[in-house]
This record gives C-alpha cells, structure tokens and sequence, in this order.
C-alpha cells in the first residue's frame, strides 16, 4: 500500500471497476428470492447536485450497497426530472442575454434549446453522482420526458378525463404575473410583509350614507360586484337590499349579507371581488354575484373596465386609484397592517387570484385510498411522526390545478374544433377520429404540472403501464428517501397515483431527511452566500476560486474567513481535498432523525482523519502480515476472541441501526469499533502477540479476518478507501475477488460472542488506562518502565495478571508487578483502581520533586491569574447587563473549567509534596 492515502487516484480507480465490470446492475443476484428497489428521487434538470441532493444520494447508496451485499436483487433506479417552469426559466434567461425572447424564437425552436440545455444539465448531474459513488443502474436511466413515460403520462391523462377526474373549468387559480402561468398553492410562499389598510367610503345610491371598507388592495374595488355584512349586524340591516354607487366606476353594486363576514374586524363591511380572491369568488357562486376579471395576465388593468387605468400595472394603477379617491373626498384613512402577501417561489412576484380556464383533478376521490394506506401500515412514514403533517393536509386537500401556460414539458393531450369542444386521445389521428373528418382540430397550447409526470414516476419508470420484468419484480419498491418539504408536491401525489393504476402502494417506507443547513442553522442558498458545492468538498477549493464564487454571489465574504477558520492554518489557503468517502461518511453521521441538519466543516475534517486512521491501520497489518502464511485454524488468544466478539456485537448493531433507517447510530457504531477496539486496542495488543511463537498464528488470522470485515461493513458508507483496502488484502489472503461489491455482507457468528474474553480485556484495559491516566498527571514520560504494586486483589485479578503479564509490561511499559499483602504498608504512590484491587505506582524515584513542584506551582499561578480575569468579568455590572447571556454562560463555563484545574493541581502538588 502507498505509505500515504490519496483519494483522488483511489476513486478514479474504482469508479471505472465498477462501470466497466456493471457491478450496479440489477441483473445481478437475479436469482435471489427478495428484490429491493429505491427509485431516485429525480433531480430538476436546471444545473447541478447540491448539498441536499449529495446528503440523500449518499443515504440511498448505503441502503442499496447494504442491500446488494444482502444477497438481493437490487435496484437503484437513476433518472432526472424536465422541471418544467424551472428549467424554462433557465434558459429564458440563457435566450435575454442575446437580447431574445421565446416568443421571438417560436415554440419548436424554443423547444429544441430546452433539449439543448437538458443534455448539457443532465450530463452534470450524472457526473456529479458518479463522483459521489452513487451505485444506480445507470442502463436503466430514465427522463420524465423520454417516450415511454410520456406515454404513461398521457395514459393516466386520458384515464382520469374519461372517468371523469380531469376536468376543466374556469376557476380561480394562483396566477404569476411574470412566468404568465398558473401555479400550486404549494409553488406559492406566504411571508408577512408591512402594509396598509385603505379605508375607503361608498356611497350608498340615492342618500347621503356612505358604507366604510376596508382593503389591502383597493386596485381591485373597480372589480367589486357587491359589499358584504354580517346578517346579524344591527348597524347595516336597513341597508340590506340596497346598492352602492362603486367609486371611480359607472356601476351600482349590491349591498348582501354573508355569515362568512367578521363584524369585529374594521368596520365589519366587506367589498366583494369574486374575480380576485378566493373567499369572495366562493361568496360569489353563493350569491350568483357578475364575476369580473380587471388584469391582463401580466398583472395590468386590462381593458374590461372603462377606466383611466387601462394599461397601467397593478401598483401604480393602486397609487393613482387612491390619489383619485381622496380627491373625491372618498378616502376615510389610512392605517399601517401587517399582512401576508403571497409571492411566487420562483419569482418572487406577488401572486394574483386569477380567473381563467384551466384543467383541474379532482382529487378527493383519489385522496381517500392514500390516506388509507397510511392509516392501516401499508405505506410507514419514517419517523413516525410525520403521518400527522400528511393527514393534515391529505384532509383538506383541494382539486389540484394541472395546467401550466408555458411550453417545457407534457402538452396536454387535449384537442379544440371551431366551437370549443374537447377531443382528448394520445394523438391528433385519434382526436380526428372523434371529431370526425374535416374538423380542423387544435391542440391545448398549455402543458401538464411537472408533479403530475413526477406523480407515476415509481411505476412508469420501471416500463408501466407495460407488463415490464422491471416492474413485475421491483413494484412497489420498498423506501422513498426524500425530504419533507416536498410530502405534498410529490409524495402524497405518487400514493394517490400508484393506488390508482397499479392497485399497489408505490413504496412500503418513506423515510424523510433532515434539511441540510449551514453550521449557524441557516438554510443553505445562493441569496445568503452560504452555499458550499459537494465536489469543492471532494476535490478542495483554493482561496482564489473561493473568492471567484463570492464574486459570484455564491458565497458570502464572512464564509471564505468561516472556512479559512475552521480549515486549521495549513488549510488557509482554501478546503483541502477532503475526498469522496470523508464526505459521505460525514452525511451518514448526519442522518439523524431530526429536521434541520447542521453541516461543519470540521466534521468532514474529522472522517477524512478517520479513513487516514483506516489507511494506517491497513498498512500496519499488511506489513505484519506480508510473507506470510495465514492459518485460519489456529489456537486464539483471550485478545483475539475479545476483538472477534466485539467484532459481532457490532454487527448485531449495525444490521438493527440499517433497519430502523438510523444511519447515524450505525456510522457512530462502526466509527467507535474501528478506531477504538480494532485500531487503539487490538493493533497495540497484537504487538506483543505477534512476537510471541505461540500465540502469532491467531493473531494473524484474526488481524486479516477482522480488517476484511470491517472494510466490508464500512463499505456501503466509503466505498472507494474499503475497495483499495480490500484488494491489497486479497493479495495476503490469496482470494480472488473481482470487487468487494461481490463480498457478502458479514452476518452475525453467535459461537463468536466470548463475554468471558470481554471481561477479561476490560479489566485489561482498566489496568492500562489507570497507569496512563498517573503518567499524565504526574507529568511521566510515556517510555519510562514504572515499578508496580496490585493490592487488595482476588484470585480473577491473579489469573487476568499471570495471563497478561508481558502484554501488561509492553503496554503499560512495567518494569515489574508485585503484590501485596492486605497489611503490607505501600509506599507513597500515585494509585488506581480496577474494580476492588488497587494500583500503586511509587513516585519517589520516578520524578524531581522539586522540580515538579516548582512546575505545579507556575501551572497554578498561570491558572490563578486566568481565574482573577473571570471572576473580574462576571462581577462586573455592566458586563452582566450589557452582555448576551450566551456569551455569559461561556464566562461561567470558563471559570469553572479553571476552578477545577486549580483544584486538580492543588491534589497533585500535595502528593508530590509528601514525598
């Protein structure tokens, strides 16, 4: 093995082992009696992976690996998503640079740049997966817009319009003025924002009276058709029946009475605008109230009011509107108000309620059977507790607007003759053959919701709605690893659609993901420059092309000195290549159950010095072991059936944590087993085992036994250093092996599991600790041989030590071990304990008395000096008032911390004293 770990050539290794070799490939294991199926969620063709898409990517890759290794038939099934608005928009902005619009540029052309831009997009991610390990079948690759699940989209279409579930209608929808399309309620972010309450004045017809309204959007009163009270308001019964002479308008509107009105809020009148909001659209159905549209599609006055307006945006048509009211004496006042105001996701542009015509599902037929699977254990939410968010909302779910007014993704197979009719068919020949000949057909401009393609994407991905071995063998699939904030975009949707049209739930788990945020708990985006792509991770960034990303936006300036900070001083100049597996193993560490995930770079840092650990480690045995003959059937010592039980304790572990989708117990698992009982005891055990003739045989086989389990455990989490490991260890053991992909995972050897040999090595482990933790009090060098008295012991104590003795002395660096009697008199001794028996280590010829002293004493009034800036901080007034209590509790940790030191040496300096 290369004395240093070097990820880079290491991972360009095997990521062309593993593609040139198909070692992903579902056809593996073909035999196996159980198949498991993920199936990726699908990435948004409009750039590349970030730190969320590499989090979940990683988690998937365990489970699979782990599964794979399991014996199963498995399938990771890759893909991307057209994301229809997303990526228009990207290459809309692409076509304003050149001074172009799609309009200019004409649908099939415009279409043909979409494509252009797919292939581009497309070919990053996929890098960008196989960079990070990802085991998919990349054979099996699908697109949402590739034939086959086009025509599963327009299958399902068909389906539900024939049976009465699509439907379309003029209704009110959420409409953005600036992608000119309908959007979800889910597309659609409600922020409370500071502004104002207009109180204007309407003049009841034919008197004196006025009725005061208020509104946050008096644009829209030239769209009012009536004014609502309360019927049991006793201020406005006589006023019930009549009509109002609408400002700035030529129209009389009618005054009604509605029990959705709130008497307590303002004056307790309400103007009604069916046309432009979602409660007063309903009241108006109630009340057969005229329905008026005053915007064009940008979001200006249009022209269906006879108004000064015409033309002019909504905002400024709203100062000019109430300019005009106080000009008239019609404006009562103006109030401050808080309010939420509806803004698009993607543009940030104030959402309209919109009427047009728009197709629709009709959802609550199809909402029930979804609910129920969840309710009766078919589908399980992982945690549990997200069942309570998807009830909430699967019970006051609405019909799901579908059509979109732009022209990236599934055009609706919808057809239109002269006289509007509708012709829905998979093509325009069978449209014809409905309508009949020489009716000249037009098809839908719009096109379908992407979530509504992303909704089949379980079964159309694996060939339905054709009988496809892929689907009769990996549906339903068995997890869903996914994020919450998409549970209603996408995966009630997939439930819904999956019970529909395969009879079958689409995946029996779903485990939902913490979000990834930034060490400050900071959602990651490029608005606040908090952004860290997962291949500078990889690859590491100089501070140069940090500085280019915050040029760009990307990255705030207080990140880079975050980052020069928290990368230590040999990493000033930038992040170092901390390579594919530190990154993974990091995002399983993470894979708590909680919803917001804290990413530090100081933990990449840490799982990087893991693997060096590993590498090392590996080196050691290799070495030991080069040359040599290894017998497997060979007499064990007590060291080696303590580190081969451990060994399956942590299996036992392991497989529970896999189950339970706990991948950060199960990382923490094989973390501390590795880097404690296999690197830290039992490589400095085996040392003195290894020298000795009787015991060298076992302890060979158990090193190489143990290193090959462990580099297969840790496999699913760090592919890339476990395969390097694997092979070099191939060569010791002779095993012919293409791949440790081929391995199986290790199982559970309960005849291995010796509690007798784990008692035995953790008083072993007692005994050098104890001496350790006195060499580091009393200021001992490491390699000096101690003199040693054990009293107070039973007859196990005597049988661990005769077993132990030459491990004692190589380890502990003993130059001998006597015992004493109960009324032997010890001499002046640091002390410690395993169990009952007690440890003396005479200090008198071991240490310069007064030169220990003498260090004690300027250790404690370093410490003293330390104390007095504490004390004088936390007894200062203005310090305590003017201080955030964060920052005072570190000032009390601090002093305490101190005050124990203090104490610590105080003990120390009176042992030496006595000497």
């Amino acid at each position: 093995m290369e004395k240093t770990y070097n990820p880079e050539q290491i991972e360009a290794k095997f990521r062309s082992l593993w593609e040139d070799k198909n070692l992903f490939s579902s056809d593996s294991n073909a035999i196996s009696k159980n198949a498991y199926c993920i199936m990726l969620p699908p990435p948004n063709v409009t750039g590349s992976l970030h730190m969320g898409h590499a989090f979940q990517h990683t988690v998937m890759d365990i489970l699979t690996r782990y599964h794979r290794a399991n014996g199963e038939q498995t399938l990771w099934q890759p893909g991307t998503d057209h994301a229809g608005i997303a990526t228009q928009m990207v290459v809309e902005r692409q076509l304003a640079t050149q001074d172009m619009t799609r309009h200019e540029l004409g649908r099939d052309k415009f279409i043909n740049k979409v494509w252009d831009w797919k292939a581009q997009s497309g070919g990053t991610i996929t890098s960008q997966m196989r960079r990070l390990g990802s085991s998919v079948d990349w054979k099996k690759e699908r697109f949402t817009m590739d034939d086959g699940l086009s025509n599963a989209v327009k299958k399902v279409f068909i389906q539900l319009f024939e049976e009465g579930l699509i439907y379309r209608g003029k209704r009110l929808v959420n409409w953005d003025p600036v992608l000119h399309t309908a959007v979800s309620d889910l597309e659609v972010i409600s922020i409370e924002e500071q502004g104002s309450l207009w109180h204007m004045r309407y003049p009841i017809t034919d008197t004196n009276e006025v009725m005061i309204v208020a509104t946050t959007r008096p644009e829209t009163m030239l769209g009012d058709s009536a004014v609502a009270v309360h019927p049991d308001d006793k201020r406005y019964t006589h006023l019930i029946g009549k009509t109002i002479d609408l400002p700035l308008t030529n129209r009389k509107i009618p005054i009604i009475a509605d029990d959705y009105v709130d008497m307590a809020f303002s004056t307790g009148c309400v103007k009604i605008t069916p046309a432009h909001d979602f409660n007063d659209y309903e009241m108006g159905l109630r009340h057969h109230l005229e329905v008026i549209n005053i915007l064009t599609d940008d979001a200006k006055i249009n022209n269906v009011v006879d108004s000064a307006y015409i033309g002019m945006d909504r905002f400024k048509a709203r100062k000019h509107i109430i300019q005009d009211l106080d000009n008239q004496d019609l404006l009562e006042k103006i109030e401050p108000h808080k309010l939420m105001i509806p803004r698009g996701d993607r543009t940030n542009a104030v959402i309209e309620p919109y009427l047009t015509d728009q197709w629709f599902v009709k959802i609550r037929p199809l909402a029930q059977p979804a609910i129920d699977a969840v309710k009766n254990g078919d589908i399980r939410f992982i945690p549990e507790n997200w069942n309570k968010t998807y009830f909430n909302w699967m019970d006051n779910i609405q019909d799901w607007c579908i059509s979109r007014q732009i022209w990236w993704g599934h055009r609706i197979p919808a057809w239109y003759d002269d006289k509007g009719n509708i012709f829905v068919a998979d093509s325009l020949e069978q449209a014809q053959k409905q309508a009949g000949k020489g009716v000249t057909l037009t098809q839908d401009e719009d096109v379908l919701d992407t979530w509504f393609s992303s909704a089949l994407w379980p079964f159309s991905a694996l060939g339905w709605p054709e009988k496809t071995p892929d689907f009769s063998r990996f549906y339903p699939t068995n997890v869903l690893v996914t994020g919450f904030d998409i549970i209603f975009f996408w995966v009630a949707r997939m439930i819904m659609f999956g019970l529909k049209f395969t009879g079958k739930v689409p995946f029996k788990d779903i485990y939902i993901t913490g979000l990834i945020k930034d060490g400050q708990g900071q959602k990651m985006s490029k608005s606040k420059g908090n952004v860290l792509d997962p291949i500078d991770l990889i690859d590491g960034i100089t501070l140069q092309d940090l500085l280019k990303k915050r040029t760009q936006g990307l990255i705030q300036p207080k990140m880079v000195e975050k980052i020069k900070k928290q990368t230590k001083k040999e990493f000033a100049d930038g992040v170092p290549a901390f390579g594919t597996d530190a990154l993974r193993f990091t995002f399983a560490a993470l894979a708590s159950f909680g919803r917001d995930i804290k990413f530090d770079l100081k933990r990449v840092e840490g799982y990087r010095n893991f693997c060096n650990k590993l590498w090392n480690a590996s080196r050691f045995v290799l070495m030991k072991l080069e040359g040599e003959t290894i017998d497997i059937n060979v007499q064990l010592s007590t060291a080696d059936e303590w580190i081969l039980s451990r060994l399956q304790n942590t299996k036992t572990n392991v497989e529970k944590h896999l189950n339970d989708y706990r991948l950060d117990l199960m990382s923490q698992t094989l973390y501390e087993f590795v880097w404690h009982d296999y690197c830290d005891w039992y490589l400095e055990l085996s040392k003195p085992l290894l020298q000795n003739d009787t015991t060298k045989a076992g302890t060979q086989a158990t090193l190489i036994k143990v290193l090959n389990e462990i580099v297969t455990l840790l496999h699913p989490i760090i592919p890339f250093i476990t395969e390097e490991i694997f092979e070099q260890c191939n060569v010791i053991t002779s095993h012919n092996s293409t791949s440790l992909m081929t391995q199986s995972y290790p199982q559970v050897i309960n005849n291995l599991i010796s509690t007798k040999a784990e008692v035995e090595i953790k008083w072993l482990q007692t005994f050098i600790l104890g001496i350790r933790q006195i060499r580091g009090e009393m200021n001992i060098p490491p390699s000096k041989l101690l003199p040693c008295f054990v009293q107070n012991f039973n007859a196990t104590d005597e049988q661990y030590l005769a077993n132990n003795i030459s491990i004692l002395s190589s380890l502990a660096k003993m130059e001998s071990i006597d015992k004493l009697t109960t009324t032997e008199q010890a001499p002046e001794s640091a002390t410690a304990l395993v169990g009952d028996m007690k440890i003396f280590i005479p200090l008198a010829d071991l240490i310069d008395k007064n030169q220990e002293i003498a260090r004690l004493n300027k250790e404690i009034d370093k410490l003293e000096k330390q104390k007095s800036q504490f004390e004088g901080k936390l007894n200062n007034e203005n310090f305590i008032k003017g201080a955030p209590e964060a920052i005072i509790n570190i000032e009390k940790e601090r002093l305490a911390v101190t005050l124990s030191a203090i104490n610590d040496f105080n003990n120390q300096l009176k042992k030496i004293s006595s000497l």
